[in-house]
């Protein structure tokens, strides 16, 4: 048992939660989920982060980067037209998307098709424009479904990478998202909406 505070939890509403009037509680941790009394809590995670230097993909994992509101600092984006800026300044996948096309026989792996956060435990179907997150220091806003294109095609069996297309596959798109607090995020921080 572990002792964890929750943040963005007040004492009102946490006591409906709980039953306690404090804001402290005591956790056990089972891989990505809390228990905390009778309630579960999933948690979020960075499983990776990914940057190219000289752009495009595939994006190679470090440890840790710098959120910025065009981009993430020290990855490039070859093509402007589609990439980067304030409105997809940094591009999110799902673990447990690429785990699920991994099984279908895709050869894709954490940023192999351009994402620069890899999350895991998030449930992807619930991803949609407007929606905020924290990641370590940075706060973002979803903008919308990343469209895939041909530079991403050796991530999938037969170059299929239509098969993240939003208007094809609803729910297995990549994310774009716009950067309302630029901050220093890490493999492992917490992933938490708000």
């Amino acid at each position: 048992m572990v002792t964890c505070f929750l943040k963005g939890y007040n004492k009102k509403n946490y006591s409906e939660l709980s039953g306690n009037n404090s804001n402290q509680v005591l956790v056990s941790k089972i891989s990505s989920s809390y228990t905390i009394n009778r309630l579960r809590l999933l948690v979020y995670i960075v499983h990776s982060i990914n940057v190219n230097p000289a752009g495009g993909a595939p994006k190679h994992p470090v440890k840790m980067a710098v959120i910025g509101k065009n981009n993430v600092l020290g990855d490039k984006q070859n093509d402007l037209e589609y990439h980067g800026g304030p409105t997809r300044a940094v591009s999110l996948f799902s673990l447990e998307r690429i785990l699920a096309l991994q099984k279908e026989g895709h050869p894709i792996n954490p940023g192999s098709t351009g994402e620069n956060i890899t999350i895991k435990g998030l449930n992807w179907d619930l991803m949609k424009v407007g929606v905020r997150f924290r990641i370590g220091e940075a706060e973002i806003e979803l903008t919308g479904p990343a469209p895939p294109c041909k530079t991403i095609s050796k991530s999938f069996e037969k170059g299929s990478f239509a098969r993240i297309s939003e208007k094809k596959y609803p729910g297995w798109s990549r994310w774009y998202a716009s950067v309302s607090k630029e901050g220093i995020i890490t493999v492992n921080d917490i992933v938490s909406r708000i």
